[in-house]
């Protein structure tokens, strides 16, 4: 049997950006002022002998789909890849340059130029190196790290909605309200699921790994890092030292409503900046080199690639709501806004006016890869841990993840039943407007690609 015609190849590229670019990820823009690690885009391209699969993952907040289709085009001119073979992600980290607006955070369009050319050719450069090699799929449990940030409050608590003006069911991050918290409002996944790829000398080649915690967030407002997806795969970057141009890479999970923010426990991690990043980094990694020695490699790995682009509907709102948000806009200074009750009122309401401009449909893209015995699926938004379970229950067990956050930026598409809940992340506005039956429609492509996948 011939063992060479599965291939694989790895490569990372410096993407820091200098001091002063724009930072988003919050509700008003940042600007760099400290670079506290490095950022960079990795790539890993899988080919046999009829199919060639590329990932892409970027230190970064978030990439949407005009940008990422114009990169998609150039490597397929450049290396005859089309886009449906092609997935490019956003790690998620809030600490990293910025190329599309996000709220009151803006884009730098010199540094999204010059990602634009860094994410081509690193794609271009990856092709020439690619060596024999086989694969395994593995899966950890991580529950230690992964927290609902939504709850459920007392009676006694009203949760203000900037939007509507009234009141939300769940309070997502109470900071300063603990004493009025009932509960959680949903069960996080707390896989720590993984694709390793070694060539056939036994050199690691690279480790893509998913989880489903959205970011950790302990840097100051003006540093460059990339989080705690960074520490990871540094720490096995270092512990794989030897081989030579081994790659490791996170990526993003079904993370929507999940952070670290504990507070129900404030006391159980480090204050100190950047220290929290270190130890769920370290932690993480450290799970994955325990249980390297129980994977079950494949040589031969088939690949095949599943693609749509599924028509959604969006929020948008009424004539009524429009009127009453361009009000709010003429008298606002947004110069000199304050991150207050009113503050957050006036944000929404320019959230309003700019969502009314957008069509009354978008095309959304599902895309899933099979890699032998395994699925990997990606979605471009901020999914909640009920749709990554639901997908992994009807996927191979351990052999399955979906990576959020790629090939678009839709903002977050909560399921039917949480939008009807409130909280921050149902919000109408341009980072959360997909119509309420998004999500399970969504679902349902993706699920029917994964039995085909299976069949």
């Amino acid at each position: 049997m011939n063992h060479d015609k599965f291939q694989a190849a790895a490569l990372k590229k410096d993407i820091t950006p200098p001091l002063g670019t724009l930072i988003n990820g919050e509700f008003q823009s940042r600007y760099a002022n400290k670079i506290h690690d490095p950022l960079y885009a990795k790539s890993l391209v899988l080919q046999d002998e009829d199919t060639t699969l590329v990932f892409v993952v970027v230190d970064i907040c978030a990439m949407q789909k005009d940008f990422l289709d114009e990169v998609k085009s150039d490597i397929q001119r450049a290396a005859g890849i089309p886009k449906s073979h092609v997935l490019i992600s956003a790690t998620h980290t809030h600490s990293a340059g910025a190329v599309t607006d996000l709220l009151l955070g803006h884009a730098d369009f010199t540094y999204r130029k010059k990602l634009h050319g860094i994410l081509v050719d690193l794609v271009v450069e990856t092709l020439p190196r690619l060596k024999p090699a086989r694969i395994a799929f593995g899966a950890v449990d991580a529950p230690e790290h992964v927290l609902c940030r939504r709850y459920r409050m007392s009676s006694a608590y009203k949760p203000f909605n900037p939007v509507t003006g009234g009141y939300d069911l769940v309070k997502t991050n109470p900071f300063g309200d603990e004493e009025h918290i009932v509960e959680r409002n949903s069960v996080p996944d707390t896989q720590l699921a993984y694709l390793a790829i070694k060539g056939l000398d036994d050199a690691w080649i690279g480790l893509l790994a998913n989880y489903s915690l959205h970011y950790v967030g302990d840097a100051e407002r003006g540093t460059i890092s990339a989080d705690y997806f960074g520490v990871f795969a540094d720490c096995l970057q270092q512990e794989w030292a030897g081989s030579d141009g081994f790659v490791a890479m996170l990526t993003n999970g079904t993370s929507g409503e999940i952070n670290i923010w504990d507070f129900m426990n404030s006391n159980r991690y480090p204050t100190g900046m950047h220290q929290k990043s270190a130890l769920i980094g370290k932690d993480l990694a450290d799970k994955v080199l325990q249980d390297i020695p129980n994977l079950h490699w494949e040589e031969d790995p088939v690949l095949n690639v599943l693609y749509e682009e599924l028509p959604v509907e969006l929020r948008k709102p009424s004539e009524s709501e429009l009127a009453s948000a361009k009000q709010i806009v003429m008298d606002t200074d947004y110069e000199h806004i304050v991150l207050d009750q009113e503050g957050y009122r006036q944000i929404y309401a320019r959230e309003q006016v700019l969502l009314a401009e957008f069509p009354d449909r978008v095309d959304f893209y599902i895309q899933s890869f099979r890699i032998g015995s395994g699925i990997i699926g990606g979605l471009g938004g901020e999914f909640f841990a009920e749709t990554g379970l639901a997908l992994k229950a009807a996927a191979p067990a351990g052999k399955y993840f979906t990576i959020c956050l790629a090939n678009d930026y839709v903002g977050y598409v909560p399921p039917a039943h949480e939008i009807a809940l409130g909280g921050y992340e149902t919000w109408r506005c341009r980072t959360s407007f997909l119509e309420e039956a998004a999500e399970e429609k969504i679902r349902n492509v993706l699920l029917k690609q994964i039995e085909s996948h299976r069949g």
